[in-house]
């Protein structure tokens, strides 16, 4: 009881990129012109989607879906990093406070995943049966899919978040890291963390690969169809409207799995911060640039709705 309570009073503190304030701050202003771009971005994304009849398609709805994913996906990092550098590391976080950023990162995190996945079926079903698209992909459907994306993500990062914060934890208490991830603030603890590590990497193998696994075969489908349509601009327009979101899946999937699929022995933290800085900053940004310009239907309607405001 007494390591419990001990446990529960610790507050940790998040380690500085740098030593010298002049650094910090022109990370800090980096950091909040990225989370500042994101949050236009995206919420642009999601209203034009919104008001825009000619986009209440299942394509475009899991799109905005996506967007406002990432909007509370950096909020969940952005603003307390954001203080940590302003502060030089002097920024503390309770342990409870630090368990509910892990669980909302792994949650939409988890649900963004999935999400992927449900949209490389989307544009399979499209390409592949386009003349029962619409009697598949019906709304009811789309509903369930989004749901089930964040249903998913919940069911995955309570359990993970409740195993890591049963741990006991001492007097180290400085984060290496920006927030709280799973693999810096395991390291803080004063208890063999082997049973953690496996089960950690069991559930990151699974929220990544078996979505993974559902957009390779999509896309091989997917490629099968397109090669097999007669005209160069039919080829064109279906490879258009899938490569954006292949873009998306890379750097998605490839930065998370770097992180979580690394063996435990090889991981740096000082690599684990830089490559984490890519996909909670970084691929939110990229997230709506590259979906508005490779897609003419997007920018078309940012068009309208721009001459129709002013």
């Amino acid at each position: 009881m007494e390591g419990v309570n001990k446990t529960l009073k610790i507050q940790f503190f998040f380690r500085p990129f740098s030593t010298h304030p002049e650094v910090q701050t022109v990370i800090f202003v980096a950091f909040l012109v990225m989370y500042l771009t994101s949050l236009c971005g995206n919420a642009t994304i999601a209203g034009i989607v919104q008001v825009n009849h000619s986009l209440h398609t299942p394509m475009y709805f899991f799109l905005a879906n996506l967007a406002v994913l990432e909007i509370f996906y950096t909020t969940s990092i952005a603003p307390l990093a954001l203080a940590n550098l302003l502060s030089m590391g002097k920024t503390s976080v309770s342990i409870t406070g630090c368990g509910a950023q892990m669980f909302f990162f792994v949650f939409l995190g988890g649900a963004d995943c999935v999400l992927l996945a449900v949209m490389a079926y989307d544009r399979f079903v499209a390409i592949c049966y386009p003349l029962r698209y619409t009697l598949i992909m019906s709304w009811p459907l789309c509903v369930e899919l989004v749901a089930g994306s964040l249903v998913l993500g919940f069911l995955l990062s309570l359990p993970l978040t409740m195993l890591i914060f049963h741990l006991p934890f001492c007097n180290n208490n400085e984060i290496y890291h920006f927030y709280c991830d799973m693999p810096a603030v395991m390291r803080l603890a004063c208890a063999d963390t082997h049973v953690h590590e496996t089960a950690l990497y069991i559930i990151s193998f699974i929220v990544l690969s078996i979505p993974l696994s559902l957009i390779s075969i999509s896309y091989v489908f997917i490629v099968a169809a397109i090669l097999r349509i007669q005209s160069a601009e039919g080829r064109h327009r279906a490879f258009s409207t899938c490569s954006s979101h292949i873009i998306v899946v890379l750097l998605q999937y490839g930065c998370t799995s770097f992180i979580y699929l690394s063996p435990s022995s090889s991981y740096s933290p000082e690599m684990g911060r830089m490559v984490s800085v890519v996909y909670t900053f970084i691929t939110p940004i990229l997230n709506p640039l590259i979906y508005s310009m490779r897609n003419k239907e997007l920018k078309d309607a940012l068009r309208k709705t721009l001459r129709t405001s002013r």
